[in-house]
């Protein structure tokens, strides 16, 4: 087929880091509270200016507290963790990379003893009947490899005794996420905010605050996972007094991102963003026969991180690893076209695409990439032909 003559006007389709939001650019950092203490006034404002603006759009209940801090969500995840388990038995859900990374940490670095991990191939969701929120569960909202999301809470009790702990960093702001199920949940400002990564954000319930203060871990604590001090939580960390010293660049660049939620209109707006982005694709695979999406059940779709898999015949009889040469073949001709960036699935996955559809991506722009996957398939199908003749 033909090349295609038009592009996206912005190629950035990364799952993370993330496409900055439409009309960015570094002139949004020039109120950044730079070469201050960020425990002066100006910074401790800037930080709770973050954690503020996140409860308002995000409608976190009152009573529940929200707090910056360090790694990422990665550390927010490792740090709900350390702190909370153990004080009854766990779920752990794992049905892609993150999941089954947060399975690995419990098994082989707290070595809990009382653990049920409860697995599904990439594609696929675990059994959400088999969870006992009576035990504290560890899951994803969305799996970022594996573009297979929970469709509700549904499964959670309302009056569960466990704490459900929720990765959500792939969701918040492009789900309307149901807080009273959820007891911890942990995101980043690099996925769906397309803002800057390295700092995590954390929420906690009432019941999870209790756990905290009543539940002593018999493991050591690093610095920066101490969320308590003599038995009660360390309030300064939900008013913006970090754990550790955070870029104040990098949080200037947060509060442009919440800044431009507030402008769109807010949630509501940024989902529909992405359900817009996904109904593009969707539309396109539906009319498309050598494209499929890697989660099997329409319910499980992921909004955000979209992941696909090539379904015809001569791809699925190659190994492995022609399956990843050719994939890989395909988002270099796309690369070099400056069509679309870093749209390869995740290294773990089964070869494949992925399309971050966060709402930083321009809808406009996921439509205007879809043409240039027929192209670069028909490229590299052609480009093995000849290899062969």
């Amino acid at each position: 087929m033909n090349k295609p003559s038009t592009k996206p006007n912005n190629p950035c389709f990364s799952s993370g880091p993330c496409a900055k939001r439409p009309g960015w650019n570094a002139a949004a950092l020039e109120s950044a509270w730079l070469g201050r203490s960020h425990r002066a006034g100006g910074g401790k404002a800037k930080l709770k200016d973050v954690i503020d603006r996140h409860v308002e759009l995000l409608g976190i209940p009152q009573g529940y507290r929200c707090a910056i801090v360090p790694a990422s969500d990665t550390g927010a995840v490792e740090m709900a963790m350390w702190n909370l388990l153990g004080a009854r038995g766990v779920d752990m859900l794992g049905w892609e990379s993150f999941g089954l990374d947060w399975c690995k940490d419990v098994e082989s670095q707290l070595k809990l003893e009382d653990v049920r991990i409860i697995k599904a191939p990439y594609g696929q969701l675990p059994d959400l009947s088999e969870v006992d929120t009576d035990r504290d569960v560890v899951f994803t909202w969305n799996g970022t490899t594996s573009g297979v999301r929970v469709p509700n809470a549904d499964w959670i009790k309302d009056d569960r005794q466990g704490l459900t702990i929720c990765d959500a960093t792939s969701a918040v702001f492009a789900y309307d996420l149901p807080w009273e199920k959820l007891d911890v949940v942990t995101w980043s400002w690099q996925k769906v905010l397309g803002s800057e990564a390295a700092h995590g954000m954390l929420v906690l319930s009432p019941r999870a605050v209790e756990r905290l203060e009543t539940f002593t871990p018999d493991r050591a604590l690093p610095k920066i996972f101490r969320l308590t001090k003599g038995g009660k939580l360390i309030e300064g960390a939900f008013q913006g007094a970090t754990l550790n010293t955070p870029s104040m660049l990098a949080t200037e660049d947060c509060i442009d991102a919440l800044k431009w939620v507030e402008s769109i209109g807010g949630l509501k707006e940024t989902i529909a963003r992405s359900e817009r982005s996904y109904q593009a694709i969707k539309n396109w695979v539906d009319k498309t026969d050598w494209i499929d999406f890697l989660a099997e059940d329409p319910a499980t779709h992921s909004f955000t991180s979209i992941c696909l898999k090539i379904v015809d015949a001569d791809f699925a009889a190659k190994s492995e690893e022609d399956q990843s040469a050719f994939v890989k073949s395909m988002v270099k001709m796309i690369e070099a076209e400056g069509a679309g960036y870093d749209i390869n699935g995740y290294r773990a996955a089964p070869p494949g695409l992925r399309i971050w559809g966060g709402a930083t991506v321009e809808p406009s722009n996921v439509e205007l990439l879809l043409p240039w996957l027929d192209w670069a398939y028909e490229a590299a199908k052609d480009a093995e032909t000849q290899q062969a003749a």
